[in-house]
């Protein structure tokens, strides 16, 4: 068997079921669960931490946008149509993806130079740092815990 894992219990009919559930019908509840807390790191990161998953601070706004701006806006967040497209997706039960589908979450992310905007700076709002890494293992565990103590 190349590129898997093969698992092989005798005298515990339970326990081989669960792992029967988890690898056929758990695995996209699982990838599910990681996606909603992923979700929920990007956002938190996008309200409150406005720096990029490696902890780098976003560039502020330059002095004549921010001029335009109003009190209650911030960095990435005028009317909040970026925060509210932040979604996952869950693809097949193999893989989940976090992102936005609006035409300018990229340039959020990646900056203007591509599209020949070299000032529309890059404000990384994607990826997963040290601590939302542990925080999803933390997330994968209680889930096998909870479905193998059930």
């Amino acid at each position: 068997m190349s590129g898997g894992i093969q698992i092989s219990l005798q005298g515990d009919e339970l326990l081989a079921e669960k792992l029967r559930w988890l690898c056929a019908e758990g695995a996209r509840e699982l990838l599910d669960i990681v996606g909603a807390e992923a979700e929920t790191q990007t956002k938190r990161r996008i309200q409150e931490e406005k720096t990029s998953a490696e902890g780098m601070p976003w560039a502020p706004w330059s002095e004549k946008y921010a001029r335009t701006r109003r009190g209650s806006q911030s960095l990435l967040q005028a009317a909040g149509h970026l925060l509210e497209s932040i979604d996952h997706e869950v693809d097949e039960g193999e893989s989940v993806v976090v992102g936005s589908n609006l035409i300018y979450a990229a340039i959020h992310q990646f900056g203007g130079d591509a599209i020949g905007r070299p000032w529309m700076v890059a404000r990384p709002y994607l990826g997963l740092s040290d601590e939302n890494e542990q925080e999803l293992s933390a997330v994968v565990e209680k889930f096998f815990e909870r479905r193998l103590a059930s």
